[in-house]
């Protein structure tokens, strides 16, 4: 067999787990059996923003089977506050949360009182029975709302929790000379991960150890170990964080939430397993949300299409608190750095305003702030090339960064490397012929159907290095870490801080370690999701399980291979270098001949040592981090390619074609690289055409199950055609870059300009998220009463 084909890294492989998973034999955190555990329930608020005055609690503590009735500030007593502050973000406050609400609760669904009992259904029964009396209180659900309301936090003086201006450049000058300026307000409802299996968490206290051992469906094991041996006051070391099997992450479980924190403190105080598992109601209102922002931007070209300035004030409402450990900054601030990414813009300028509401926390969903920034610029870069009568097309060639054009200092303060945004774009139309389409769209409108197309170029922050939350306080790490184990059975061990929740990192971190050390794929045992067993880790987030989790693995197995190489040489007594390994085997480096086999060696140095010479010492166990340090993110890039249909009769959109060009550098494993990225391109388009967490203008929640909070079928969703740009990383030993969020950052945006080219003949055009029927037929209305001469002039650009 052929080096080539021995090769692990660029060969799909299906993933060790999924036979045991699709057979309904996965471990979820629901699965642990524990004894004696007790079950728990909250009560949560009805109202979006109420004074508790009074709480009535003995009958429900009365129920046989009722273990512990407990409110907010009962909980209270066993831990400390937290707020969730960025402190890169100089000027932003927030409130202290506690993990029950003790004097007021601020968001329709926070938690309030607390009950354990021997089964769920006793603990819900005894919810029936609390009694509040409460205070109905002023509640703001929209943004602009917030903003101009009395302050939910008294002690923060209003509801701005950050307000920051970035400027590049005179914008004045550049918009005063240009030949034409676009502008547009964006509005972007707010959604949800939908993870097939809800949030869970059991937590077993052991008073006499002082010690928590936490099972709970997460990303982020090391990190709540750190949280809640802080925020209970235990010794970090006696806190053990297990994350089994998880059936979903998506950015949903990074986070700390109070229900969580108070099942742990219920584990304590009753001295019993605590085990929570949320349902689908409880979920709608009290996981993270995302993506709730209003937009206006203008965007100013000269006549040749030359961007010449960008401006845009994004208000971003989070909810009643900015959510701890990471803080709700990131999605405003990834808009003010990523709007017009891809393209050269000398002058531009970006205000954030982040605004409390009464609403669940804002946290970090699936490429944080990129679909919006995406959106936004890309429908500008439309908006202008169809007022000039310019190809859009064109103008983004004209206007995008020169691949090989080196670092690039982006008008959003980002440091952008590596790009490939013109051989993305060539291969995203060579598999699309543009004049073809516009032929047929032309024909379609003679039929009286719309078509549309639309284009989406984005610029992807991934693999989150040192400098973003080193400084930060939040007790979140940029570095991964591997300790690998060569077995006396010739297998390897892996035992990985980087985590999987189904989109494949232990696969491709075994690809990555079997090529490191030299043996066969199915040699290698991959483990995660284990603050005790594991080295500490930041776990998944910012697509760095292909860069940073599988660097760390890498350079452990190689180290791991040198080991293996020094004992061969000992034994056989020759050089490490006259020799290398493949498939398990030890080889002459001249003439390939056999010479030991790697399971030989492992016995030598488990168990017989005394074959070696005196004082060597085995080193058959070995651990090797990897952080990014040079830069806050890694940076690649990709565009995407969307047709669509309209009905002008219903509004109904319907999806024609999608199409993904994206560089992700090395490509590990390219089947599920694709279906990562197929995955993202979903959710994205349940953005632009589904999704959206519905409030009334005072926080009532009117979206509270899968009946109301629509989410894409298999059957809505077209192929969705993925085509690869390869470009090494060189910051990391393979060179990948990561690709988990690339899908989710371009799709919405895509549609939606693909949908208003399809209604541009109309003069109509949307500038909301998600593109509901209503939203569409609106616009057709809108545009149908416009005088016929305003219409010719839009249509005109004038």
């Amino acid at each position: 067999m052929s080096a080539a084909t021995d090769q692990e890294v660029g060969r799909s492989r299906v993933r060790p787990r999924a036979r045991r998973l699709v057979a309904g034999r996965g471990r979820y955190t629901d699965d642990i059996a524990a004894p004696r555990a007790v079950h728990v329930a909250f009560y949560r608020s009805p109202h979006p923003h109420a004074r508790i005055k009074a709480l009535e609690l003995s009958a429900a503590r009365a129920i046989p089977g009722v273990v512990l009735v407990a409110s907010g500030a009962d909980i209270a007593r066993h831990c400390k506050p937290f707020a969730g502050v960025h402190r890169l973000f100089i000027g932003m406050k927030a409130a202290d949360q506690l993990p029950v609400a003790v004097d007021r609760a601020c968001w329709q669904g926070e938690p309030v009182v607390v009950v354990a009992a021997e089964t769920r259904a006793i603990a819900e029964d005894a919810l029936d029975l609390i009694e509040v009396d409460w205070e109905p209180l002023e509640g703001f659900g929209t943004p602009e709302g917030a903003l101009a309301g009395p302050a939910i936090h008294e002690q923060l003086g209003d509801n701005i929790g950050f307000d920051g201006i970035t400027t590049t450049g005179d914008v004045a000058t550049a918009i005063a000379g240009a030949a034409v300026v676009v502008e547009d307000t964006f509005r972007f409802g707010r959604h949800t991960g939908v993870c097939l299996e809800a949030r869970s968490i059991l937590a077993v206290y052991d008073p006499q150890e002082q010690s928590l051992v936490v099972h709970e469906s997460h990303q982020c094991p090391a990190q709540q170990q750190a949280i809640f041996a802080d925020l209970m006051g235990l010794p970090e070391h006696r806190v053990r964080v297990i994350c089994p099997d998880v059936g979903g992450a998506f950015g949903i479980k990074q986070q700390l939430y109070g229900d969580e924190l108070a099942t742990c403190i219920v584990a304590k105080m009753t001295g019993r397993p605590a085990l929570f598992v949320a349902d689908r109601v409880e979920s709608f209102a009290s996981d993270i949300h995302a993506r709730e922002h209003v937009v206006k931007a203008r965007m100013a070209f000269a006549h040749d299409g030359s961007i010449l300035a960008l401006t845009l004030d994004d208000l971003f409402a989070v909810g009643a608190y900015s959510q701890y450990p990471r803080s709700s900054i990131g999605e405003a601030s990834h808009v003010a750095r990523l709007t017009g990414a891809p393209y050269r813009i000398p002058a531009y300028q970006a205000r954030v305003r982040m605004v409390y509401q009464n609403k669940p926390p804002v946290g970090h969903y699936r490429a944080v702030g990129h679909p919006i920034a995406c959106a936004v610029g890309e429908s500008l870069i439309d908006q202008g090339a169809r007022a000039l009568g310019l190809d859009p097309i064109a103008v983004r060639r004209l206007n995008q960064i020169r691949d090989g054009s080196g670092p690039h200092a982006s008008h959003g303060a980002a440091v952008l490397e590596g790009l490939t945004l013109d051989a993305c774009l060539d291969r995203l139309l060579a598999g699309f012929d543009v004049t073809d389409f516009r032929r047929e769209q032309a024909a379609a409108r003679q039929r009286g159907s719309l078509l549309g197309l639309g284009i989406a170029s984005f610029v992807e922050l991934a693999g989150t290095g040192a400098p973003y939350y080193g400084e930060s306080g939040a007790p979140v790490t940029a570095q991964e870490a591997c300790l690998v184990r060569l077995e006396p059975s010739g297998h390897v061990r892996c035992q990985a801080s980087a985590t999987d929740q189904g989109q494949g990192t232990d696969t491709a971190i075994g690809q990555a370690v079997a090529d490191a050390v030299g043996v066969a794929f199915d040699d290698v045992e991959v483990v995660s999701g284990d603050s005790a067993a594991c080295p500490p880790g930041g776990g998944a987030w910012a697509s760095r399980g292909a860069s940073a989790g599988v660097e760390a693995a890498v350079r452990a197995g190689r180290a791991l291979r040198a080991e293996i190489l020094r004992l061969a040489g000992l034994i056989l007594q020759r050089k490490p270098e006259q020799m290398y390994v493949r498939r398990g085997v030890i080889r002459d480096a001249v003439t390939g001949a056999e010479l030991i086999t790697i399971r030989e060696v492992a016995v030598i140095g488990h168990y017989r040592q005394h074959l070696l010479p005196p004082g060597t010492q085995p080193d058959l166990s070995l651990v090797r981090s990897y952080v990014p340090q040079n830069q806050a993110f890694l940076t690649t890039n990709g565009i995407q390619l969307a047709t669509v249909s309209i009905d002008p009769g219903l509004g109904e959109v319907r999806l024609l074609r999608h199409r993904v060009a994206h560089d992700s550098g090395t490509v590990i494993n390219p089947q599920l690289l694709d279906e990562q990225i197929r995955g993202g391109v979903v959710q994205g388009l349940g953005a632009a055409l589904f999704e959206e967490i519905r409030y009334g203008e005072d926080g009532t929640l009117g979206t509270g199950t899968l009946m109301d909070y629509l989410v894409p079928l298999a059957t809505e969703i077209p192929d969705i055609e993925v085509v690869h740009v390869t470009t090494a990383d060189p910051s990391t030993t393979l060179g990948a870059k990561g690709a988990g969020e690339a899908g989710t950052a371009g799709a919405a945006a895509a549609v939606l300009n693909a949908v208003n080219d399809a209604l541009a003949p109309l003069g109509a055009r949307v500038s909301a998220l998600p593109l509901t029927p209503e939203r569409v037929l609106a616009a057709i209305a809108a545009a149908s009463s416009v005088p016929a001469e305003a219409l010719s002039r839009q249509k005109a650009g004038t």
